[in-house]
């Protein structure tokens, strides 16, 4: 939203395309993680793998918005960057 108040559309198509894969990144981390546990050593890797899933979705789709989309690269950091933000808060807070 500060994107597009400040600069423009482009700006905030950028950060918000780039929340956006980060979230969906996340969300293919969770789902591949902790699709069926069956043992220590497979949940194990089972995360590795979605962890590197969710690494190929978010660096693909920086490279797809910078370089295919010609959309600014500060932008898409700045999303990126917030993204983890709420990320990281929402592992913070605790329910009591």
């Amino acid at each position: 939203m500060a994107w597009w108040l400040l600069k423009g559309s482009r700006e905030a198509a950028a950060a918000a395309s780039m929340a956006a894969a980060v979230a969906l990144g996340t969300a293919l981390m969770a789902w591949r993680s902790m699709g069926s546990l069956r043992s220590v050593g497979g949940s194990f890797w089972q995360w590795v793998v979605g962890l590197l899933l969710k690494w190929i979705v978010v660096l693909g789709s920086l490279v797809i918005i910078v370089i295919k989309c010609r959309l600014p690269p500060a932008a898409a950091l700045s999303g990126l960057v917030a993204a983890y933000a709420v990320n990281w808060l929402a592992f913070r807070m605790q329910v009591s």
